[in-house]
């Protein structure tokens, strides 16, 4: 009866988890367009699954948050529409593969710290890892796939084929932006429900 009450409480968190992404969707205040990326908080209610109900839950969010991504590039993200345009398995691969893996390692990143006597700053590490992977993993994945497909290989270009000077220029300032607030909001609330929870 108790793992049947865990699971069902596992379920509920997550689904609430998963109806968050789906309302910053929804409201367009997961994705605030600026430019060549879009700013993103989607990865909010990913690290807090993960760190809060562990990597499985942070795989399945991170899939929903990168579904919500490749809903983006059907008409609302320009860049967006011009890979779907090129490549749309591809497009596909680079939404969701990252989102999933970021969920993922950030719940493992919140086991492995499990030797730190403070809590919340296994939150605050968890978060800014959680920020970084999402920005390094996509810029990865979009170079590995997309390197060669306008406007990509253009950008790559300008910045002389130089990769690391090309993510760096590209989304620096927005991934520490992103890594600052998931370490905030993120890390603060994982934290609260961690306490609530025992």
């Amino acid at each position: 009866m108790k793992k049947k009450t865990v699971n069902t409480r596992f379920l509920v968190e997550l689904a609430v988890l998963i109806a968050i992404e789906l309302l910053l969707e929804i409201t367009g205040l997961g994705y605030i367009k600026t430019g060549f990326l879009s700013f993103t908080i989607m990865q909010v209610p990913v690290i807090v699954g993960a760190i809060v109900l562990g990597p499985l839950a942070g795989a399945i969010l991170g899939t929903a948050f990168g579904l919500t991504s490749f809903w983006e590039c059907f008409g609302k993200d320009p860049l967006g529409v011009v890979l779907l345009g090129a490549r749309p398995f591809s497009t596909f691969i680079l939404c969701v593969v990252p989102r999933l893996l970021m969920g993922l390692l950030c719940a493992y990143v919140f086991k492995a710290l499990k030797g730190m006597k403070k809590t919340s700053l296994r939150c605050g590490i968890s978060g800014i890892c959680g920020a970084l992977l999402n920005t390094v993993l996509f810029m990865s994945f979009l170079v590995a796939l997309f390197g060669k497909v306008e406007p990509i290989s253009n950008a790559l270009a300008t910045y002389g084929g130089n990769i690391l000077k090309f993510i760096v220029l590209s989304v620096g300032v927005q991934g520490l932006l992103e890594a600052v607030i998931c370490c905030i909001v993120g890390a603060s609330v994982s934290y609260a429900l961690l306490k609530f929870k025992k």
